[in-house]
């Protein structure tokens, strides 16, 4: 969507207009060049042992997914395996923690839905061990890299503190007026005809302005509900698959004085209606 509101004439930038060397001011001051981040002073490339080490990370949470994601076929795998080394090596012990037995519960689950739940088993621990992995691996200090990379955070959050109230302000003033509650109102007509939970809808609509807002309705829901309702599942998807749109913008932009955002509003509110729409097809596909 950006790709393609950017070609848009409306939001193309404008030619930017080069000034003759002569026609420049004799006592202007230099301009400071930024600092340029630079990599770790200690990369260096990967050794053949270092690529033999991913690959057998790699293949270790494949084997997990696998696992997690088609019991049936693992089951049989494992089993003929068993049976090969039961034959070759019979003093060997039996392996009996490569079996995956199915739970009554898994049995009625479709491929889709265990595939879909061991991606999201198994995500944030392969994320949170493969970057540092890795760049140990090529010989960067990962901790003092970390530190160095807090003190930046430090310094950005100071900088967005004004701006992070100016924002906290409009949307507390926006919702205590009722606007999103006429919002919901006038909306819930057309969704009730297509099928998208209109109890949902506070929540969507609070989503790209306030995370702390969203997650406000977020707990209405869980405790109106119940933690195990459809509609709360699909509420924590849609919480966790969208953005703070319009929060991002105002804070982070006005932090680093970007003034002109182009079509940065429309492709993020385009990313989060996706997202909650992908959300309730999927959420009704998995927990339906």
């Amino acid at each position: 969507m950006a790709k393609f509101l950017s070609k848009l004439p409306m939001f193309r930038l404008a030619a930017v207009e080069t000034v003759a060397a002569s026609k420049a001011p004799a006592a202007a001051k230099p301009v400071e060049e930024k600092v340029v981040v630079k990599e770790a002073a200690t990369l260096q490339p990967m050794k053949w042992w270092g690529h033999v080490i991913i690959t057998a990370f790699l293949l270790f949470f494949f084997v997990l997914f696998f696992r997690l994601a088609f019991p049936e076929a693992w089951t049989s795998l494992t089993a003929l395996f068993r049976d090969f080394l039961t034959a070759h090596f019979p003093k060997l012990p039996p392996l009996q923690f490569l079996t995956a037995e199915l739970s009554p519960e898994d049995g009625t689950k479709s491929a889709f839905v265990r595939i879909v739940g061991a991606v999201s088993l198994l995500s944030i621990p392969f994320l949170l061990s493969l970057f540092p992995l890795y760049a140990a691996l090529r010989r960067v200090k990962v901790y003092e890299e970390f530190v160095d990379g807090a003190k930046e955070g430090f310094d950005v959050a100071i900088r967005i503190i004004p701006y992070l109230v100016a924002m906290l302000v409009a949307v507390g003033m926006f919702r205590a007026a009722g606007g999103i509650d006429l919002i919901s109102h006038l909306l819930s007509p057309a969704l009730n005809a297509i099928g998208f939970p209109t109890d949902l809808l506070p929540m969507v609509l609070v989503r790209p302005l306030s995370g702390s807002g969203s997650l406000g309705f977020f707990t209405e829901l869980v405790k109106n509900f119940g933690p195990d309702s459809l509609i709360a599942k699909t509420a924590g998807t849609i919480y966790g698959s969208t953005e703070t749109t319009f929060y991002v913008l105002a804070v982070y932009f006005g932090s680093v004085a970007v003034k002109r955002t182009r079509h940065a509003v429309l492709a993020g509110l385009t990313a989060d209606a996706v997202s909650v729409i992908v959300a309730v097809i999927v959420c009704k596909i998995v927990f339906g």
